[in-house]
């Protein structure tokens, strides 16, 4: 096929580079249809061929066995999302800048944004038009003031940008958990609890993003969490719920563009995390939502105050939205369960399934606590026999078998699911009680280990907040895959163990 001649164009050539989110673009130095010196004053190049566009960062190379001069080297992100063929010719031209960037400027200038604008920015974010220092921009405008008018457009912009679920039942019942405390897979009991109660709850999970693991890291280590729209809705008509990635379903995708630009800058608004949930719940078919907001020195949310403050906020859109939204707050001053990292937190999940006398008791009340809540909803229950009815389905093994009946649904995971074949021991550096948990802390140690990206990686915590412990003795033990991986969380543990030891006064007793 011949294209314009007079506009540059070259072959497409996949190269073997990841990206990450970063649409990349390779020439050769020597080309001549491109002439590099000319484009590397554009911050990037807009590639078209049969109706298809991309927007890509340039880069150059000096090594033609990498990319010739007569080609263009797309990048895994780039290759994949412009859906050409390797050999398939395209123009290439200077981009310009998504238009939507004025607006931009004009909330970074402190303006409010109409619904249209903040659609167009949402629109282009999903497009991949705007740069990693242009999302950022935009975040950090909007962290300085959103209106309430503008949280209720950015998640609904958010919501339309990808894919809406819709059920046949009236009410579809979902949990969430904002996040940040190592350990915390109560959805992975609650959601077989609910639905062998008879709920409908398909419960979309993120993976990790700053944490050690996501439920859906965790549920892969047990069944296959990737399912297309169709393959999940067969499994919440066959068991009434699912544990699946949310992202596979392309739910809020701009949710996760901002989420990998927020991270690293630290930016966590009251107003960005609503509008995360709550977009993503939205465009999942949730008709009521159930909060979980951990309170703790460490935790994404330190005082009850602040706490109301985003229930007050999480309410508001829900009743704009159609979502009736309830909040609870629970104890974040310290990892739930014993086990960090997608294994050994699915080692948890399961033994309280189960009910093994050693499952974690903290991880099962909390989760008969969240499922009572949900329960609670069902016009057919009592009021107040939620807890009593979930621990019943609990102790009973319905709750256990409804997870069996989910796990052989989804299907078989590839997921390598064996525990980290190296460890090493945190020990105590002197006598005393525990007094504190950095959640913070413990987190980063087990990412060090090498979790989620190694299931089998992370940290099988020993003492608890109150715990009495002598000097030498276990606090936590690392697992790791590699001697590189448990060496560095162990450096990083010995400089920080994230426990703060309290002296123990005479004569107080063992616990």
């Amino acid at each position: 096929m011949s294209l314009r001649s007079d506009r540059p164009s070259l072959r497409i050539r996949k190269v073997s580079l990841d990206t990450g989110r970063e649409n990349i673009a390779v020439v050769s130095r020597r080309s001549q249809a491109l002439r590099p010196e000319v484009f590397q004053a554009f911050a990037r190049v807009e590639l078209r061929s049969n109706g298809r566009v991309l927007l890509a960062t340039l880069v150059i190379s000096d090594d033609d066995r990498f990319v010739a001069p007569d080609e263009i080297g797309l990048g895994e992100p780039a290759f994949r999302r412009f859906a050409g063929a390797v050999g398939d010719e395209v123009t290439v031209q200077p981009a310009l800048s998504p238009a939507s960037l004025d607006s931009v400027r004009a909330k970074i200038q402190g303006e409010t944004l109409s619904d249209e604008e903040i659609g167009a920015i949402v629109k282009d974010l999903v497009a991949h038009r705007y740069s990693d220092m242009e999302i950022a921009a935009f975040l950090i405008g909007s962290a300085s003031f959103m209106s309430s008018d503008e949280l209720l457009a950015l998640t609904r912009a958010m919501a339309d940008a990808g894919t809406r679920l819709t059920w046949p039942t009236a009410e579809v019942v979902d949990k969430h958990c904002i996040g940040g405390i190592p350990g915390n897979r109560t959805s992975m009991i609650v959601v077989p609890i609910v639905a062998a109660h008879g709920l409908v709850i398909p419960k979309t999970s993120s993976r990790a993003i700053p944490s050690p693991a996501g439920t859906a890291d965790t549920m892969e280590t047990l069944a296959r969490v990737d399912l297309g729209m169709d393959e999940m809705k067969a499994v919440v008509a066959e068991c009434n719920g699912c544990l699946v990635w949310g992202g596979h379903v392309n739910l809020s995708p701009a949710d996760d563009i901002l989420i990998s630009v927020e991270r690293p800058l630290s930016l966590d608004t009251r107003e960005q995390m609503v509008a995360s949930i709550l977009s993503k719940k939205l465009a999942a078919g949730s008709t009521r939502l159930l909060i979980d907001i951990p309170i703790g020195p460490s935790a994404k949310v330190a005082d009850a105050a602040e706490a109301m403050r985003l229930r007050k906020l999480c309410e508001f859109v829900g009743d704009r939205l159609g979502i009736r939204v309830e909040v609870v707050t629970t104890d974040g001053r310290q990892p739930i369960g014993d086990g960090i990292g997608p294994v050994l937190e699915a080692a948890d999940v399961m033994a309280v399934l189960r009910g093994e006398p050693t499952a974690p008791r903290d991880l099962r009340e909390k989760a008969l606590r969240l499922a009572g809540r949900l329960l609670e909803w069902d016009p057919g229950l009592r009021g107040g026999a939620g807890y009593d009815r979930a621990r019943e389905l609990l102790d009973g093994g319905a709750a256990l078998k409804r997870m069996e009946k989910i796990v052989a649904a989804q299907g078989p995971t590839g997921c390598r699911a064996e525990l980290g074949r190296l460890s090493r021991d945190v020990t105590a550096p002197r006598d005393g009680r525990v007094a504190a948990i950095d959640c913070l802390a413990i987190n980063r140690i087990a990412r060090t280990a090498g979790a989620p990206i190694d299931a089998g990686a992370g940290l099988k915590i020993f003492k608890k907040i109150g715990d009495r412990v002598e000097a030498g003795e276990p606090l936590y033990r690392i697992f790791a895959d590699d001697e590189t991986g448990r060496d560095l969380a162990f450096a990083k543990a010995t400089a920080d163990a994230g426990y703060e030891l309290a002296s123990i006064d005479a004569g107080e007793g063992t616990r």
